[in-house]
Order: structure tokens, then sequence, then C-alpha cells
């Protein structure tokens, strides 16, 4: 990845690569769940809920190696053991569960994942014998001959016995090349005892992506975005142009709501039903919506929450902002929410009325069905009475003219 950051802390959708793999082993309702870590392993623990088992692999000697770091743990466990990869972010939990299916009814020592892919280039290839029993998997670098043709290739999700795996394991020997214990070489072990294994192959190809580079990591976010933008259309939301939309996992938009292109909606937003978003517009995170909002172009909200039947339709931006219901955002209108230091809240009552080109620089408070006059700068510290009118730079109250 050439970065700084441990890759499968590297965001897809707003979510770090090792989080969608956590989510599929909830999901299939793991018992325990142990995590190997080696490269930066430090930052990887910090991000990791408290309640995870993290063992550390000191030297960094291979997939096998890492699989042998967790033996103390299983010394009287006679279940079965799931092995994923941190690094695979756009696996089925389907697919996973039809694995563990699989391994249980069979009976067999390991169950592993494959799929057939036109360029096998860079992945461990099945081998299989005339009756298409499985006989090993060969590592690219060592295939040699018809074995760099195969396209099944080995995907790197495994259903093992306990017990037969950290017995077989101890046998598995350093590459030549590398000096590196493969995990893969466990299977051609079995195979030579009489071990029964059995497959399950995977309709998808990308299911396996490991990300190992930036290309690998945009082609997961082209992969995870669409399928983010599918399941949000068969729940009541258009998306106008799929292809120029880009919505983050952990979102929520309400039925009858209408995305329209060049929109970036960022993690853990929220948004009501009958709205309208965009185009160009930029939702970012923690932000709330409710029902009825229009937002519309060359706009921006920042960790702020918007009542209601409210109208935003270009220009603007919202930062740490709490708008009640009924408001209407002029064009151009900016929240200045922060100082230099930190970030400040400000407040806009229901029904107030925020003109053009005007800026707030926060804290400030506007009342109910208080104007703020187009240009106008409400002055950090300054409350707006409700129904009253303030114009100007810095904004002040326009006095009523008494009656005669």
């Amino acid at each position: 990845m050439k970065s700084s950051i441990p890759k499968v802390l590297h965001e897809v959708c707003g979510k770090p690569i090792i989080q969608y793999v956590l989510d599929i082993v909830k999901s299939i309702g793991s018992l325990k769940t142990y995590i190997v870590l080696g490269h930066k392993s430090n930052l990887v623990q910090n991000y990791l809920p408290k309640d995870k088992i993290i063992i550390e692999q000191k030297k960094l000697l291979g997939t096998a190696d890492a699989v042998k770091c967790t033996a103390n743990y299983f010394r009287s466990y006679s279940g079965n053991v799931l092995i994923l990869c941190g690094d695979t972010p756009l696996l089925n939990k389907n697919v996973i569960r039809s694995i563990v299916r699989r391994h249980k009814r069979s009976k067999a020592v390991c169950t592993f994942l494959t799929a057939v892919v036109h360029d096998p280039q860079g992945y461990g290839r099945i081998i299989r014998d005339e009756s298409q029993k499985v006989v090993a998997i060969r590592e690219e670098k060592d295939a040699v001959g018809f074995e760099k043709d195969i396209a099944e290739i080995n995907v790197g999700v495994y259903c093992f016995k306990s017990q037969e795996l950290f017995k077989a394991i101890k046998d598995v020997k350093p590459n030549n090349k590398k000096n590196e214990y493969y995990l893969t070489d466990i299977i051609e072990l079995f195979f030579l005892k009489g071990c029964k294994i059995e497959t399950v192959e995977t309709d998808d190809p990308f299911e396996g992506l490991g990300v190992n580079s930036r290309e690998d990591l945009a082609l997961a976010e082209e992969v995870i975005r669409h399928k983010i933008l599918r399941k949000i259309m068969s729940q009541g939301v258009t998306v106008v142009d799929p292809n120029t939309t880009y919505i983050d996992a952990n979102v929520k938009i309400g039925k009858d709501t209408t995305i329209r292109p060049f929109t970036y909606i960022e993690k853990n937003v929220r948004i009501g039903e009958h709205c309208i978003i965009g185009p160009f517009a930029r939702i970012r995170v923690d932000t709330k919506i409710g029902n009825n909002v229009d937002v519309g172009n060359f706009t921006e909200i920042s960790r702020s929450k918007i009542g209601s039947n409210c109208f935003m339709k270009h220009f603007s931006y919202l930062g740490d902002t709490f708008v009640g219901s009924h408001v209407n955002i002029g064009a151009g209108m900016v929240t200045a929410n922060f100082d230099g230091k930190q970030k400040h809240i400000s407040r806009i009552a229901d029904h107030a009325f925020i003109g053009s080109n005007s800026t707030l620089i926060s804290p400030v408070r506007i009342g109910k069905k208080a104007v703020v006059g187009a240009g106008s700068v409400v002055t950090r510290g300054k409350v707006v009475p409700d129904g009253r009118v303030v114009v100007g730079v810095p904004a002040k109250i326009v006095e009523k003219k008494e009656e005669k």
C-alpha cells in the first residue's frame, strides 16, 4: 500500500477494511473471535473492540505461522474453526454460511472457498486429480507448467476441524523461496493422509479480492459502493445516476427521497422521507436530516441536524448547527463554525428565515420566526430573539416603528 496506515485500516466506503470481515464473523454467529495481528499491530488494536481476543504474531512468518500462534487457545476445543483474511472486504455472508453448512454436513476435515476467474495471476491455484478431488493449493510463485493456466483459485476462506488443523499445522514446512509457512500447504498434507476435503465455489470472482494495493482499494470501493446503492434503491429511494453518486456504509435514507447526481453522502448520515438531495451536494459525517427537506446544488452540511420541511437550495454551508423545522437557508449562507482552535455550535429555531449571503459566526442563536437579512453577519455569541429581524455588518436588530 506504500502507506503509514496498516492495510486493514484503510477505509472502503467510510469503513475500515477489517470491519467488513468482523461484520461477517458477527453475522454468522461466531462464538469467539481471535484476531492475529502483525504489521503495526498497535494501530490496529487501538481500532478493534475491547471484547476481541488479540494475538500478536511476533515474526511475520506466513499464514500458517499466524494460525499456529492461536494454538494455545484451542487445546481443549473439538469444534470447528473458521479462518478469514483481514484484507477481504468483499466477502458475502451467505457464501460464508454455506461453507460452514457444507463443512458440518460433509464431516470434512477442511472446507474452503474457491472461484473461477479469467485472470488467476497472483492467486493460489486449485490442483485436482482425475476424479476432481482436491490434491493441493499451489501458490503462484511455486506453480509450474499447466498449473499456471488453472483458472480455479483459492479465495482464502477455510473451515477446519480444530483438532485436525492444529495437529497437521505442525508438519507445514517453510517455503524455499520466501522462508514462510503457508496455510495452503496444509491441504496437500490432508490429501496425503486420505482426509476428506470439500470446496465451495463462489459465483462472484470479486468476492475473494484481497486489498494489496491502492488499485485494489479503488476496485473494492467501486464494488461495495454499487452494493450500497442497490440496497438503498431496493428500499424505495431514487438514485438518479448511480455512477456519479457516492454513499458510504452506515447511511440510512427514507423512502421516496431522491438523490440527484454528483452527491456524496458520508458515513453515519440519516436522511428522512420525501427529501431531495443534490445535485452536487456533500452530506458529511453524523448529519441528520428530517422529512421533506430540499438540499440543492453546491451545498455542504457537516455534523448538523436539520428538522423537517426545510429548504437549503444552493451554495450554502452548515457546520455544527441545529436547525428546526420550516427553516429557509438562503443561497450563499455560511456558518463560520471554526475559530482556529475549536468548533462551535449554532442553533436556528423553527420558521426562521436566513437570507442570502449571510454569515453566522458560531456560536449564535436564531429565534423562532426570526429573520437574518441578506448579506448580514451575525457575530459570535449573538442571540436573535423570536420574531425579530437583524440586518447589517455586524447584524443589528431592526427596531419596530411605533404605530401612530
